[in-house]
C-alpha cells in the first residue's frame, strides 16, 4: 500500500533528477562553444594547469565555489516572487539555475580527473550515474505513452482522458 503511495512521488523525483541530467548535457556543449567563442579556452587551460598542481581535496573546493556567487542571484528570485514581479522572477531563477549548471558542467569538466582520484567521489559519482539510469528507466514508460497519446488518433485512449477532454471543449465553448 505504501508502495503505491510512494509511486508518484519517486516518479516526480526521477522526472526533476532526468531535468537536472538533461540540462547538464545539453548546456556542457553550449558552454564549450561559449568558451570557443569568447576567450575563455585560455582561462580553460590556466584553470586547468592550476587545478592539476592541487590536492583532490583542494579541487574539490575549486569544483564547489562557483556556485555560491549564484546563490544570491536566487534569493534575488526569491525576493521577486515574494512581491509578485513573476514573470522576473521565474527568469531570473531560470537564468540562475542555468547558469549554475552550466558553470557546474564547465568546472566539472577541468576538475573530473583530480576528483575522481578521491575514492568516495569516485563512488559517489557512481551512484549518481546509476540512479540517473534507474530513474530514465522510471520515466521511460511514461514518456513512452504520453508519445503514444500525442501520436495517436485516440485509440487506445481511456474513456477517463476523453471525458477530461470532451469536459475542458465544453467549458471552452460554454465561456464564449
Amino acid at each position: 500500500m505504501l508502495r503505491r503511495l510512494l509511486q508518484p512521488v519517486w516518479v516526480l523525483l526521477a522526472i526533476i533528477f532526468l531535468i537536472e541530467a538533461w540540462l547538464w548535457d545539453h548546456l556542457e556543449p553550449i558552454v564549450a562553444r561559449v568558451v570557443a567563442i569568447i576567450p575563455l579556452a585560455r582561462f580553460k587551460q590556466w584553470l586547468s594547469d592550476r587545478v592539476d598542481a592541487l590536492s583532490p581535496a583542494m579541487t574539490l573546493i575549486v569544483f564547489a565555489v562557483p556556485v555560491i556567487p549564484l546563490f544570491p542571484l536566487k534569493l534575488v528570485g526569491l525576493w521577486l516572487l515574494t512581491h509578485e514581479y513573476w514573470t522576473s522572477a521565474v527568469f531570473t531563477i531560470l537564468f540562475a539555475k542555468l547558469l549554475g549548471v552550466g558553470v557546474t558542467a564547465f568546472v566539472f569538466d577541468v576538475t573530473r580527473d583530480k576528483l575522481m582520484e578521491m575514492g568516495w567521489f569516485e563512488r559517489l559519482y557512481a551512484l549518481v550515474m546509476k540512479l540517473r539510469a534507474k530513474a530514465a528507466e522510471l520515466v521511460d514508460p511514461i514518456k513512452r505513452r504520453i508519445r503514444e497519446i500525442i501520436k495517436g488518433n485516440g485509440e487506445g485512449w481511456s474513456s477517463r482522458t476523453l471525458r477530461l477532454i470532451q469536459r475542458f471543449r465544453k467549458s471552452v465553448h460554454e465561456a464564449r
